[in-house]
């Protein structure tokens, strides 16, 4: 067994949250602006598509009433800022079900046959159908690219890692809204010890060379 190896066929690759709902609409008359870290994710998606390779979106799909979020005790919310005086308030959800906010982002080239994974916690594979159809079509290693880093993405690595699933993540086409020094500890100190590591470029020629 070799790092920089894995067999097609035997490889998936997940997109973590890259949906409306957490990318700003365009401006009128303006082609809508993303990010470094989602262009890379589209990079990736094209070489994949190009590679036959299966297509996981793991998506949000929270109700509008907001009925299936939990109310948990923590120090501050998402974005690190303490709650004011201490009231935890449940969060606005920047996607909903069965709205446009829950759709993958159409730059991804989403298409019917792929498999969406419509979750309620931040682990892809928390109570959903993720790890049935992985194992279904003998998937056992999985390309995985999103965000926010150090919240779904991070919950997802630790929940494949322990159904030994070998992980390959994309650092450069995840990303962060909270804090740029958690995704690059991550990156840097943690996600190594349960995936290998590599950014976009990287990644594709891994892809490349293993259809040559």
């Amino acid at each position: 067994m070799n790092v920089n190896h894995f067999k097609l066929e035997k490889t998936g690759v997940l997109f973590f949250d890259i949906l409306n709902g957490y990318v700003p609409e365009s401006e009128p008359g303006r082609p809508r602006a993303l990010k470094p870290w989602i262009q890379n994710a589209v990079r990736l998606s094209k070489a994949a598509r190009a590679a036959g390779l299966p297509f996981f979106f793991a998506k949000g799909n929270h109700r509008p009433d907001n009925a299936t979020t939990a109310l948990l005790l923590t120090d501050t919310n998402n974005s690190l800022t303490p709650w004011p005086n201490g009231e935890v308030t449940k969060p606005k959800m920047h996607v909903i079900a069965g709205d446009k906010s829950s759709d993958v982002l159409a730059d991804l080239g989403p298409r019917p046959e792929d498999y969406y994974i419509v979750k309620y916690r931040w682990s892809a594979f928390f109570q959903t159908y993720l790890d049935l159809a992985l194992r279904t079509r003998g998937i056992d290693t999985i390309i995985i690219s999103g965000g926010s880093t150090d919240v779904g993405v991070t919950s997802t690595l630790y929940s494949g890692r322990d159904l030994d699933y070998n992980m390959i993540v994309a650092s450069d086409a995840c990303g962060t809204s909270h804090d740029q020094r958690a995704h690059d500890t991550l990156m840097e100190l943690i996600f190594p010890r349960m995936a290998r590591v590599r950014t976009t470029d990287q990644v594709i020629e891994m892809i490349q060379r293993a259809r040559g």
